[in-house]
C-alpha cells in the first residue's frame, strides 16, 4: 500500500504541438496540503484539469495513482466518485437557488417517487456548514443572499458532501476580505487533521507559506522542485517560480510628476438595488501628470463603484463632473471616455473586460478596431502587427494570437485587456485590482510597465485590496471608507496603519487641486 493518496508521474500534455505540460511529477499524502506554485501559463491550472478529467485519459500521457492503483478516469464525475474534488476560482454556484439545494446540486436525495427529500437535504446542509463552523447560516435561503466568503464555504460544503479525500483549490481567496481569508485557511487546517488531503493553487504566497506542508513548483510546463515549506521561504519560492531573483517585489522606477491634467468633481453614485444608499458619496480629488493615485480603503468603501462611474460604466444612477486638461468631458458611457482619453481596466476581468468568443488578438484591439478599417474592409496585416507588437511588450504567453483567450491563464488574461486599453493610448489610466490572480513575476512586469507609462506623461488610477501594493507603487493614496474621501496623502513614508486609521475614521474635505497630506 503506497504512502501517497496521489501519486501523478510525467504527466505531459500538448495543444496543437506546444507543451504545456512537459513530464511533471506530483505526490500527495493523506492530510497533507500541497502548496501547486507557477507563473500564469506555468500549467497549474491544466495539471488540475488533468487530474481531474476535464482533459480525460487518453488525452495526455504520463500516469495517475490512487491510492496506488492507476486511474484512468474518463470524466469529472469519476473522478468525484474517486474522492477528487476541484474548488474553481471562479465559483459555479446557482444564485437564485439555496444552499442546501446547491449543496446538493446534482447529488439530490429523493423520497419514493422521484420527489425532493428537502427535510434530509436541509438536516445534512446545516451539519456541514456546522462542521465548517457557520452554525447560524440559513441554509434554505437563496445563495445570493451571502457574501463571497460564504459562498466560498458552500463550495467547499459541496466538495464535502462529495465525501473528498483530496481537495483542489484554486485561488480560493482571490475575492476575499483578509478575516474570511484567516477563516478559509483556519477550516483547511481542520480538513488536513481528519485526513482530507489539499492541492493549494495561489498567488499570494503568504497563504502558502501559512497552510502548506510542501511545496511544488512548475514553470513553463516543467517540474521544477518539491519541497518542504520548512525548508523554504516566501523569496526562495519567488526564485523558483520565476528561475531568477526579484531584488524588490515593486520596482523603483523615478518619474517626473507634472501639472494638474485629471479632475473628479463631487461623485456621488447611488445604489443599484437601494437608490436610498450611496455607494460614493461627494468625492472629489484632483490627478497631476505622470503621477500613480493609489486608492485604498476596506472592502464595500465605494472604490470600484467612484472609478466605475468616472469611466461611464456604473450600472446605477451618479452624478460628478470629470475635468481633463482644464476642460470638462464627456464620459456618460465607456465609449465616450475612451475617445477622451480615459481607459479602464475593470476589476472583473471576465465579465467586464474580455469577449470570451475572440481570440487573443481580437480582444486587444477591440478598442481601436476602426483605426484598421479601410472603407468596409479590416487591414488584417496591420491589426496583427500591433496585436504581435503587444504581446512582446507585455511578455503575454499565448501560442498564437488566434486562439480563444479564455485558453489563456488569468494573469495573461489580464495582460491582453491592458494591451487592449494601451492600444488606444490613455492620458489617463484607470486600473481596478490590476495584479488580482496575477502571479509575482506578472506583478513586477506590470508594476514597471505602469511606471514606464507614467514616465511617459500618462496619469494612473490604481485601485487595490493590497495595501502593500498600494504603497509599493503610488506616489499619492486615497482613502475611501463608506463612500467617502477619508484621507489624501503623499506617499512619503506612509504606513499600513496610517490609511487603516484614515479608512477608519470620519471624512476629510479636500480641494481637490491641493497634494498636501491630510
Amino acid at each position: 500500500m503506497s504512502e501517497y493518496l496521489l501519486e501523478m508521474k510525467g504527466i505531459v500534455k500538448t495543444f496543437g504541438g506546444v507543451h504545456a505540460l512537459n513530464g511533471i511529477d506530483i505526490k500527495v499524502r493523506p492530510g497533507e496540503c500541497v502548496g501547486l506554485c507557477g507563473e500564469n501559463g506555468a500549467g497549474k491550472s491544466t495539471l488540475m484539469k488533468v487530474l481531474s478529467a476535464v482533459y480525460p485519459w487518453g488525452s495526455w500521457e504520463g500516469e495517475i495513482l490512487w491510492q496506488g492503483q492507476p486511474l484512468r478516469a474518463h470524466s469529472i464525475s469519476e473522478t468525484e466518485a474517486a474522492g477528487i474534488v476541484i474548488i474553481h476560482q471562479e465559483l459555479t454556484l446557482v444564485p437564485d437557488l439555496s444552499v442546501a439545494e446547491n449543496i446538493f446540486m446534482g447529488h439530490e436525495l429523493t423520497l419514493f417517487g422521484g420527489r425532493m427529500n428537502y427535510p434530509a437535504m436541509i438536516h445534512r446542509a446545516e451539519a456541514l456548514m456546522r462542521e465548517l463552523k457557520v452554525p447560524d447560516m440559513n441554509v434554505s435561503l437563496p445563495v445570493s443572499q451571502y457574501g463571497g466568503g460564504y459562498q466560498q464555504l458552500v463550495e467547499i460544503a459541496k466538495a464535502l458532501n462529495k465525501k473528498a479525500r483530496l481537495l483542489i483549490l484554486d485561488e480560493p481567496s482571490s475575492a476575499l476580505t483578509r478575516s474570511e481569508i484567516e477563516v478559509l485557511l483556519d477550516i483547511i487546517r481542520d480538513l488536513k487533521a481528519k485526513g482530507v488531503a489539499c492541492v493549494y493553487i495561489s498567488h499570494k504566497l503568504d497563504e502558502v507559506a501559512a497552510v502548506c506542508d510542501t511545496i511544488a513548483v512548475i514553470r513553463d510546463g516543467k517540474h521544477v522542485a518539491t519541497t518542504a515549506m520548512a525548508d523554504l521561504d516566501i523569496p526562495r519560492i519567488i526564485t523558483q517560480m520565476v528561475g531568477r531573483e526579484l531584488s524588490s517585489l515593486y520596482p523603483n522606477s523615478p518619474h517626473d510628476i507634472g501639472e494638474v491634467i485629471f479632475e473628479a468633481r463631487h461623485f456621488t453614485c447611488l445604489d443599484v438595488d437601494n437608490p436610498k444608499r450611496k455607494r460614493v458619496d461627494d468625492v472629489s480629488f484632483s490627478l497631476r501628470r505622470g503621477e500613480i493615485l493609489g486608492i485604498a480603503g476596506l472592502v464595500g468603501a465605494g472604490r470600484t463603484e467612484l472609478v466605475s462611474a468616472l469611466f461611464g460604466a456604473y450600472p446605477g444612477r451618479y452624478q460628478g463632473e470629470v475635468w481633463l486638461a482644464g476642460q470638462r468631458i464627456d464620459t456618460s458611457t465607456p465609449l465616450k471616455a475612451i475617445r477622451n482619453g480615459l481607459c479602464m481596466v475593470p476589476e472583473d476581468r471576465k465579465r467586464q473586460g474580455i469577449i470570451p468568443d475572440l481570440g487573443v488578438g481580437q480582444n486587444i484591439t477591440l478598442a481601436v478596431l476602426d483605426s484598421y478599417s479601410k472603407m468596409t474592409r479590416i487591414d488584417a496585416e496591420a491589426e496583427l502587427g500591433s496585436i504581435d507588437q503587444e504581446i512582446a511588450r507585455l511578455h503575454l504567453k499565448t501560442a498564437s494570437p488566434f486562439l480563444p483567450i479564455t485558453s489563456l491563464s488569468g494573469g495573461n488574461q489580464q495582460k491582453a485587456v491592458l494591451a487592449k486599453m494601451l492600444l488606444t493610448q490613455p492620458r489617463v489610466l484607470i486600473l481596478d485590482e490590476p495584479t488580482r490572480g496575477v502571479d509575482v513575476g506578472a506583478k513586477y512586469e506590470i508594476y514597471k510597465l505602469m511606471s514606464a507609462l507614467a514616465a511617459q506623461g500618462v496619469a494612473i488610477i490604481m485601485v487595490s485590496s493590497e495595501l502593500a501594493e498600494v504603497l509599493g507603487v503610488s506616489d499619492r493614496v486615497l482613502v475611501i471608507g463608506e463612500g467617502q474621501l477619508r484621507g489624501d496623502f503623499i506617499n512619503q513614508g506612509l504606513s499600513q496603519e496610517t490609511v487603516l486609521a484614515a479608512a477608519l475614521s470620519q471624512p476629510v474635505h479636500t480641494d481637490p487641486t491641493d497634494r498636501k497630506p491630510v
